[in-house]
């Protein structure tokens, strides 16, 4: 069990209002690495089917980078083992709808009316509006024909844009991409798969279920920030803004003050109080226990950036580095590549930010053995 995480009065300098200080929950280090680490599927045993993982985690990010396997797979496949198969992910998506794709997030299909509130009355910015205004014949255009002809990939849509779109970024004049990109954040158009990599486009009708319950925006906010926080387990009210998604949780939850950390953390009451088994994993770089590298300096003594889009001579960690998880504690990267035309998984180093012990570095070859198998190679080539 997690003792002294009941409420109780805290006497310190924390900045923490008078009113709530009878229910501001204490808690070491140890028991917030564990609240998290429980919270994000990473403990033992595992979970066995991948929309419970996606509705519990709220999302799984799309990302590319294939120099292991894709990032939404790495991530399914460290909580569910080599039980778990891309097609497994691509079938929730295409064929049971269980799960949707919106601004490269995956997310459980329940949850899909927190996304569509407020949705009519996006972009926000005035350069985007107007852009948007301007070109409302080809707006109707392309929803026009993806009623007759849809599902189409953007290649297949003609650009009748009057105003081009201007960025100096890849953006650029990309007429078609953004205006299917604004559509989808509008809701009138949605993700109906993808051939490769390349995203076929439909009316959002039929793409989603008919009976979606879209609640007011604060109302979403309130439940988005109560979801996000129940798959952190513990986190900062406020913080800085992160690409793709908040880490702030805003006042979900019940306030904590963390042994040796400076401020005031909200925390989960359903995580608390449990019995912890850990176990050993290999994490994504992108993976949600390390994607606010504030907190997992904080909570886990962990450093870590992801370097590859550092020159090679300025990497400390290699290219893609993967997080170990060794129980409740981050203790190291494994800087490793899937060689598919040598059917090897290449590791080039192995960064220890704690000393491992055997039966650490016994636990760390088994995942990547499992690593291995998982995605077909025949073997695992050692530093």
């Amino acid at each position: 069990m997690l003792p002294h995480a009941a409420s109780t009065r805290y006497q310190c300098e924390c900045p923490v209002s008078t009113a709530s200080l009878l229910s501001v929950h204490r808690l070491t280090k140890a028991q917030a690495r564990r609240i998290a680490v429980r919270a994000q599927l990473l403990d033992a045993p595992r979970p066995i089917e991948l929309l419970r993982v996606v509705e519990r985690l709220t999302l799984l990010q799309i990302d590319p980078t294939a120099s292991i396997a894709p990032s939404a797979d790495l991530v399914a496949w460290s909580r569910l083992g080599s039980s778990y198969r891309p097609d497994h992910l691509k079938r929730a998506l295409e064929q049971d709808r269980t799960l949707f794709e919106l601004d490269a997030l995956v997310r459980p299909m329940s949850d899909l009316g927190l996304y569509l509130a407020g949705a009519a009355d996006w972009p926000s910015y005035d350069k985007q509006r107007a852009w948007l205004r301007d070109n409302d014949r080809f707006r109707r255009d392309i929803l026009d024909l993806l009623e007759s002809s849809g599902p189409l990939s953007s290649r297949d849509i003609p650009d009748t844009c009057l105003l081009p779109w201007a960025s100096t970024g890849w953006t650029n004049n990309r007429n078609v991409t953004q205006m299917l990109e604004f559509l989808m954040m509008r809701g009138e158009v949605a993700l109906a798969g993808r051939v490769r990599r390349e995203r076929l486009w439909d009316l959002a009708e039929r793409v989603y279920p008919p009976d979606v319950a879209i609640p007011s925006v604060d109302e979403a906010e309130r439940r988005k920030n109560e979801r996000r926080l129940a798959s952190l387990g513990i986190a900062r009210q406020k913080t800085r803004v992160t690409p793709m998604e908040p880490v702030a949780v805003g006042e979900a939850g019940a306030p904590a003050v963390v042994e040796g950390v400076k401020g005031e953390w909200r925390v989960d009451p359903a995580a608390l109080g449990d019995d912890f088994e850990g176990r050993t994993a290999l994490l994504s770089p992108f993976d949600r226990l390390v994607h606010d590298r504030v907190r997992a300096l904080e909570l886990f003594d962990f450093e870590y950036t992801l370097e590859m889009y550092k020159p090679a001579a300025m990497r400390r960690w290699g290219y893609f580095a993967l997080p170990i998880l060794h129980n409740d504690r981050l203790v190291g990267k494994v800087d490793a590549a899937a060689d598919r035309k040598a059917s090897v998984l290449r590791v080039n180093a192995i960064h220890e930010d704690v000393k491992l012990t055997r039966a650490m570095t016994r636990a760390v070859r088994d995942e990547l053995e499992d690593l291995a198998s998982w995605l077909g190679l025949a073997a695992v080539e050692p530093a």
